[in-house]
């Protein structure tokens, strides 16, 4: 079995998408951010980094409960585990640096992007630019790629593409304002609406609707979302 510790933001999405495509049986566990329940003892016991998405995985390696956290490491976790949603053997290098990509580019240009149009305060345009700007050249990337392509490695889908639509289905928040986000990238729009429109995409965002996690942003959830800017909650963990 598949404990799976989950808020409805990005990351956690992709890890909802692989388990309803693979029918891997898992329990849901929500992890309100931000109340601040990512920090607790119990929580990062899991994840040391206090971050979703988490699994615990009952039955690992030799019988074993073994922990995972990180969306990219818990993506190939599972596929290796159920040989699904990896592709061709031979596409394995492309795959690897598909998912890296995603990792360490598009996911945190969106991240932060999206972070300092709606969370920071007014006036750090540069930073607005930086991010912005860096997430829409890695949209550019994908678009070039996906010339001629259904999916973003090989012939068929892959986690690659569960990683990607991740982060691709919050376009709108990433280009505020935007009356089309995907609008100026018409292959990666194509290809969105492919992924988007299988059915299980449906069935992880009903996972995400069935808790009623906190939606305030009162003073309480920005100290539990970014305790780094309080010094002294961070030195305590919370």
């Amino acid at each position: 079995m598949i404990r799976f510790y989950f808020h409805p933001t990005p990351n956690p999405a992709k890890i909802a998408l692989f388990l309803e495509e693979t029918g891997l049986a898992y329990e849901a566990v929500p992890v309100d951010t931000s109340r601040g329940e990512q920090h607790m003892p119990a929580f990062r016991a899991i994840n040391p980094n206090g971050k979703v998405p988490a699994i615990v995985d009952t039955d690992g390696p030799g019988g074993k409960e073994v922990r995972v956290f990180d969306s990219t490491a818990i993506l190939i976790y599972l596929a290796e585990k159920t040989g699904q949603l990896l592709g061709a053997p031979e596409d394995r290098p492309e795959l690897l640096s598909w998912l890296l990509f995603i990792a360490s580019g598009l996911g945190p240009f969106s991240g932060q992007a999206v972070h300092f149009q709606f969370a920071a305060p007014e006036g750090l345009d540069y930073a607005v630019n930086r991010y912005r700007r860096e997430a829409e050249r890695h949209y550019q990337v994908l678009d070039d790629h996906l010339s001629g392509r259904d999916y973003i490695v090989g012939s068929s889908f892959t986690i690659a593409d569960i990683s990607t639509w991740g982060w691709l289905d919050r376009a709108s928040r990433v280009r505020k304002g935007a009356e089309d986000p995907l609008g100026p990238f018409p292959e990666l729009k194509r290809w969105f609406a492919g992924v988007d429109a299988r059915p299980a995409v449906g069935r992880a965002r009903a996972l995400a609707k069935s808790h009623a996690f906190k939606t305030i942003n009162d003073e309480e959830t920005k100290r539990a979302l970014f305790p780094s800017n309080y010094p002294a909650a961070s030195a305590q963990g919370v």
